[in-house]
């Protein structure tokens, strides 16, 4: 019994020693083609730049300037401006203040020259604005390619008692001001280019 053991044992190890030189041989194979494959193609590795460092902001201990709400802002204005107003019409709300729908034309090409906004002015020059911040009474926010005149509106405006005419201006991302105008006399029904109503 013990010899049979052991006899089989034998054949147990020489059977793993006759196999084993063939699946070493076939892992070896294996890997080599695997090796083979990543060395001969190159991968291109895009190049990145390293963003530089920032500079470190320090805030001013200065106060903030006050802002000029009397003056228009600071844009460009030129002979070619092309941003026209052509129509307005002024409505009083019950509280005083008021609505004006202003139409504008202005050849729109795209994003690169576009109308991008319109003032309401004293005619002084005083801007009339919803919000302290605000760039032009009413913002554009984008080109009207296709839809020429167009008419946009804002509500909210609060005009002086004393303030009976006001100017429309159309402005333009590349020309500035510098287009057609209209006078609005509040105190009439209509004019030349507008209507009012209280």
């Amino acid at each position: 019994m013990l010899f049979r053991r052991s006899n089989l044992m034998i054949r147990k190890t020489a059977l793993s020693q006759k196999h084993a030189p063939r699946g070493i041989i076939f892992v070896l194979f294996l890997m080599s083609l695997l090796l083979a494959a990543c060395g001969t193609q190159s991968t291109p590795v895009p190049s990145t730049s390293t963003p530089l460092p920032t500079e470190r902001i320090i805030p001013s201990l200065e106060p903030a300037p006050v802002m000029d709400t009397a003056t228009a802002p600071p844009t460009a204005t030129s002979s070619a401006a092309n941003a026209d107003v052509t129509f307005v019409r002024a409505i009083q709300a019950a509280d005083g203040s008021w609505t004006f729908h202003v139409t504008v034309s202005h050849p729109d090409t795209g994003w690169d020259d576009y109308a991008d906004g319109w003032d309401i002015l004293t005619l002084n020059g005083t801007q009339l604005k919803i919000r302290e911040g605000d760039v032009f009474t009413r913002l554009l926010a984008h080109p009207h390619v296709d839809e020429q005149p167009f008419t946009r509106s804002q509500s909210g405006i609060v005009i002086q008692e004393d303030i009976t005419k006001v100017i429309a201006r159309a402005h333009d991302i590349v020309d500035g001001f510098g287009g057609k105008e209209i006078i609005v006399d509040l105190e009439k029904d209509s004019g030349e280019g507008f209507e009012v109503e209280h």
